[in-house]
């Protein structure tokens, strides 16, 4: 008697002799793993967007339970903001720095921006406020400071020029290397203990290196590169909330005792910051479009950079403060700038106006999540 085959050992025989079954095979299943990942995107793109909220959310809770995040340590906090500048570096190639010299006048004004008119107003707000002299020097800290990348995702969400933004993110973070230990040197003098060279070497090890690291794995891992790049808007998201609420739960404490006398000035930094953002540029014949991405990009720094300085090369602990408060004003300031002008319209004119030759989608180092998006933006 012939032995009896099971079902699936005959489908498989059938698989194996009919090329076209095997086709079909494969083709389901490649179905179903682009289900997964459009899935995932839809879920990434969810979660990525709501990044003012988990901002607040998890500043809440680090000030109202402070031990919830002891176990995030500075070797933690180093690492998480490496890997924020390492997951630009991946996204990041020569001919993006090609790109800044082609458009000088836009990325020009957001230096100007981040390193002239946001030092100096945190200067004169920190006098006008009467912060004691240690506060005062946290606010300028924060001031000196890079732009933040959670700048890119607000321009996405105010119809804004997104690879604009990533241009003037990626040359305020390079420039930080040398304009924030020289801005704060020039700005506070002796008025505070400060290392400025420990400043340049932590900016070099934490923005510098991991950026690099990231360009060169682009440039000989482009196949692996691409594989994880759905993975790091979110990864960022996680990052820059583990990294407020270290930031708040550090200086809890003195959040609490310094209470409104701190934090007008701060919100004011980001306010004035985003509005002489926009209309400067706006005075100067930049289109619309440029003046709103160059706003959020002035408004929004890197904060939780500027709480690792401070707490690395900065004596007096009170330094810390500032930048743990402007972690949370930064986003909630940006968002809200984004989200006033995703409801104003902006004409098809006056986006071509000022975008100034370059699309959004000619940029390669746009946030994965939110490339295929911008059409709708």
């Amino acid at each position: 008697m012939r032995p009896h085959s099971s079902p699936s050992v005959s489908s498989l025989q059938r698989v194996q002799r009919d090329p076209s079954a095997l086709r079909a095979t494969e083709d389901a299943a490649a179905s179903k793993r682009s289900r997964a990942y459009e899935a995932y995107v839809k879920i990434s793109d969810v979660l990525t967007n709501l990044f003012p909220l988990w901002t607040v959310l998890f500043s809440y809770i680090a000030l109202m339970s402070p031990a919830s995040f002891n176990w995030f340590t500075t070797e933690y906090f180093t690492g998480a903001l490496a890997v924020l500048m390492l997951s630009m570096g991946i996204t990041l190639t020569p001919q993006d720095f090609i790109e800044v010299l082609k458009r000088p006048a836009s990325v020009g004004v957001g230096l100007v921006g981040c390193y002239a008119l946001m030092p100096y107003l945190a200067k004169l707000l920190g006098t006008v406020a009467g912060l004691d002299k240690t506060l005062a020097a946290g606010l300028v800290l924060v001031g000196c400071i890079n732009g933040g990348q959670a700048s890119n995702l607000c321009t996405y969400i105010a119809r804004g020029d997104v690879a604009l933004s990533v241009l003037m993110t990626t040359a305020t973070t390079i420039g930080a290397i040398f304009a924030t230990p020289l801005l704060c040197k020039a700005l506070l003098g002796t008025s505070v203990a400060l290392d400025a060279v420990g400043i340049v070497k932590s900016t070099m090890t934490v923005v510098l290196g991991p950026i690099a690291v990231g360009m060169m794995a682009n440039r000989f891992f482009n196949k692996a590169v691409k594989a994880i790049l759905p993975v790091t808007p979110l990864v960022g998201v996680i990052s820059t909330c583990l990294l407020v609420a270290s930031s708040v739960a550090q200086v809890s404490q003195p959040i609490l005792d310094a209470g409104i006398k701190l934090q007008i000035p701060i919100i004011l930094l980001h306010l004035l910051g985003g509005l002489f953002g926009f209309f400067i540029p706006k005075a100067m014949g930049l289109g619309e479009v440029a003046a709103r991405t160059i706003a959020i990009e002035t408004a929004m720094k890197s904060s939780a950079f500027g709480f690792l300085l401070a707490k690395l090369h900065f004596a007096d602990f009170a330094v810390r403060v500032p930048p743990a408060v402007s972690v949370v004003w930064m986003a909630v300031t940006g968002a809200t700038l984004a989200v006033v002008w995703r409801f104003i319209p902006v004409s098809e004119d006056r986006r071509q106006e000022g975008l100034n030759g370059l699309s959004s989608e000619q940029s390669p180092n746009i946030p994965p999540v939110l490339k295929g998006e911008l059409a709708t933006a």
